[in-house]
Parts: C-alpha cells; structure tokens; sequence
C-alpha cells in the first residue's frame, strides 16, 4: 500500500507540490479553506478532507503549506486543528515560512502529544515547485528528517537539515536576504543602464557570465526585460518574509540595514496595489525614483 501524506495548503506552491507527490505515487489527503484547489487536486487523484483535524486522523505525514506564522498556528494548534486529528508518532512537516520562534512553539505544542515536527521551508519559486526542483531547508531531528526525506526529495532537489527545530525558518531568512537584495541590485543596474542610454540586455548578456551572475539574475533578468511581472513569487510573501527577518534581527541584535530598506520598498509597491505581482517587480519602484522604464534596446 502507499503511503498516506496529508497535504494542507493549496495554494501557489502547495498545488504543484500536492501534485508532484501523486505523481509519485503517494496516497495524498489534501484540505484548503479554498474549494477550487481542492477540487483540482481530487480530480487529480487525492482525497478531499474537510478539516485540518480530518487530514492528520487520516495521515501520519502532513504536511502544511500555508502563508504566514498565524496561519501555521491556526491550522496545527487550532480549533479543528492538525494537533487535534494527530496520533502519537505523526510527524507535521510544516514547508510554510514562518518565523523560527513560532516554529519552535507549534514543535512544543505538538511534542505534548507525542506529535514530532520538521520545520521545512523552501526556495524557488511556483517554477521550482512545478518541476520539483524546491531547495528545502530543515530544521529538526535527525532520526525525522530520515524518515520524511523521500517524502521532501519528492517535491525538492536539494534537501538538508541546517539544525534542530527553527534552523530551517533561520536558514530561510538568510535566503530571502539574499534573494530580495540581488533583486534590489539588479534593478537599480538596469535602471542604471536604460538612463545612460545602453541597452539592459546588453548589460545582462555581458555580466551574466561574471561575478555578478546569479541564480537570481538568470531567473528575473529575462522577466524584467520582456516586463513579465507574473507572480512566481508575490511582493507581499517576499516583504512578509523580510518582516521576519526583522524581527528576528531585533531579538538577536543583529543589525540589517539593507533588508530593512528592501522591506520599506516592498511595503510601497505593496501600497501602490503590487502586492500580488512578483517579486522582480521591485524593478518598478526604482523605475519610478529615476523617470525610465526598463526595455530592450535601451
């Protein structure tokens, strides 16, 4: 028999990383507080719960894919809640971003019923997910993270455990850090470009291939060119995320001036009616400091 996953949270990343387990085989139970997901995901294949509480009875894997720290709080410790449904032994993989110290509340919460927990957080995009091609950062013990890493290397390519409990939700952080200022820097280079009047593609195919070529430069170069602003990841995810870094940065004291000023950047397009498109989009408030807009052919 196949093994039964639970899967809550169907949303941008959730639904191709549901899809990506039946695919492979698994038995998945899948719930979301929007219908439609769920509708297409039981066409697909798995079986529709009507709560939280419903998929961990039926599961002893969950996994939970959802926005924010409140909502990771809500859907494992509250009402009608993965906790409530979970039997001694289940194992929560909570892949939402959140931040560290709430993940290490829901691992204590759910340690009282004999519930273990990974924190699982992942990079990459609606693309990565697609293509089950998700970095997946771990936080948690040994002995679980073996247990669930055919489970995690089914929706990612690059799976490691960073330390206990919190690591991952850390290790996370470090990358939307990196992740939102090579956006940042990228723009301001394009923007740069256009209003000396050379070609932005130009200067993309010439530095591609140097130190400043990234990841991310191959991925939201091409987007900011041809102005495909498309979300694979939304602004207000990228500044929720940033948010945490802050507040994670107050509590250790660590100061982090230039994520603190792509946080404020993100928040004004998100006040600008942006929050919904994708994160490369930061290309247009640095647009609007300088006059230009950014198009091939300078």
């Amino acid at each position: 028999m196949a093994e039964r996953i639970g899967f809550i949270g169907l949303g941008i990343m959730g639904k191709p990383m549901a899809k990506n387990l039946l695919k492979a085989g698994y038995e998945v139970t899948v719930y979301d507080i929007v219908g439609e997901p769920v509708e297409e995901l039981v066409t697909d294949g798995a079986q529709r719960a009507a709560s939280n509480k419903e998929v961990a009875a039926n599961c002893e894997k969950i996994i939970t894919m959802v926005p924010d720290s409140a909502e990771s709080e809500m859907a494992i410790l509250g009402p009608d809640g993965v906790l409530e449904g979970a039997r001694s032994g289940s194992i929560v993989i909570d892949m939402s971003s959140i931040a560290p110290l709430v993940s290490q509340k829901i691992a204590a919460e759910c340690a009282k019923k004999g519930v273990e927990m990974l924190d699982a957080p992942v990079s990459g995009g609606e693309v990565g997910a697609i293509n089950a091609a998700l970095a997946i950062m771990v936080g948690g013990k040994q002995e679980v993270f073996d247990k669930c890493l055919d489970v995690m290397k089914t929706v990612g390519s690059n799976v490691v455990l960073t330390g206990d409990i919190g690591a991952g939700g850390i290790t996370k952080l470090a990358n939307q850090i990196i992740v939102a200022a090579n956006i940042e820097a990228l723009s301001e280079a394009f923007v740069l470009a256009q209003k000396a009047g050379v070609d932005p593609e130009k200067v993309f195919n010439a530095i591609r291939g140097g130190l400043a070529g990234s990841t991310v430069m191959e991925a939201k170069g091409p987007m900011m060119l041809d102005r495909n602003f498309q979300a694979g990841f939304r602004i207000r995810l990228h500044q929720k995320d940033l948010r945490n870094v802050l507040q994670t940065g107050q509590e250790l004291n660590v100061p982090l001036p230039v994520t603190a000023l792509v946080q404020q950047m993100l928040g004004a397009l998100i006040n600008d009616g942006e929050g919904d498109a994708d994160h490369s989009a930061i290309l247009h408030h640095l647009e609007g400091m300088a006059k230009v807009e950014v198009k091939r052919g300078g």
